[in-house]
């Protein structure tokens, strides 16, 4: 196959493939390409240029910091109408030989503008025994948390507004910082027998770390050591040290993206 001179030409790519992606981030430095760092996304472009054998273009439904994992992140391709033609079993059997054994493509249109949102899941194990088998996507906070404390908060998150007292200093610097949050509640699975408590938020977008800073700001309610009523405050100041700490990125898994269906297209 000859490569393209130009590989965002809109002459010569004629259509955009869209992946499910799933990935466990513990070995990897977040999903965005670093230099000299293993990446979600330096992975996932060495295995698509070793098939299509040419450079790629690559876009994802949002960014997953270092340690974070995914159940449902979405990329996209820009391809040529016979690389289209490829079908799906032999992009699942190349995928699965050429990426490592934590990535996975599911089944395979901008991925990250066209997603109408995003849904992350944050898992804490509020008790005095660690966790085994559900650890890696886990915080295990030793202490009991006051859940419902913790909920009466959440409306606070609700709407478009100003998330800049949850973002990373840098990241915010000269960026816009509002984002619209459209559900922010609790709950709780049972994952190998463990019980666990999850956080479940989904926004139009998100800024780096916000949801692991709400987290940490909500455990900072869930220990007593301020009141529901904290958050509006904390939103209001639009300053990252009036937040509570950032927390670990082991318990963050990216559960998926809501596109309208009229934007996909499923191919045999």
């Amino acid at each position: 196959m000859t490569a393209p001179s130009d590989f965002n030409s809109i002459s010569e790519l004629d259509a955009t493939l869209v992946f499910r992606v799933a990935y466990d981030g513990s070995s990897y430095s977040g999903f965005a390409e670093q230099p000299g760092q293993t990446t979600v996304a330096g992975e996932l472009r060495r295995a698509i240029e070793t098939l299509l054998r040419r450079p790629i273009g690559l876009t994802c439904a949002g960014r997953t910091d270092a340690g974070v994992h995914a159940v449902a992140q979405y990329i996209s391709v820009p391809v040529t109408d016979a690389e289209l033609a490829l079908t799906r079993r032999r992009w699942l059997r190349a995928m699965d030989a050429l990426l490592p054994k934590d990535i996975a493509i599911n089944e395979g249109f901008s991925a990250r503008f066209d997603a109408r949102s995003r849904t992350y899941t944050y898992r804490i194990a509020d008790r005095d025994a660690r966790p085994v088998l559900s650890r890696g996507a886990v915080w295990w906070h030793r202490y009991p948390l006051d859940v419902d404390a913790m909920a009466a908060a959440c409306p606070a998150l609700l709407g478009e507004q100003d998330f800049k007292s949850f973002c990373k200093v840098a990241s915010a610097v000269g960026k816009p910082t509002h984002r619209c949050v459209m559900r922010a509640e609790f709950g709780h699975e049972v994952a190998f027998g463990e019980d666990i408590l999850t956080f479940t938020i989904e926004g139009n977008a998100f800024l780096h770390s916000m949801v692991r800073t709400i987290v940490g700001t909500l455990v900072e309610i869930g220990m007593h050591r301020r009141k529901p009523e904290w958050m509006r405050e904390v939103i209001d100041a639009c300053d990252r040290t009036a937040a509570g700490p950032t927390a670990p990125a082991c318990g963050l898994t990216f559960m998926g993206v809501d596109y309208d269906p009229a934007e996909l297209v499923v191919l045999d």
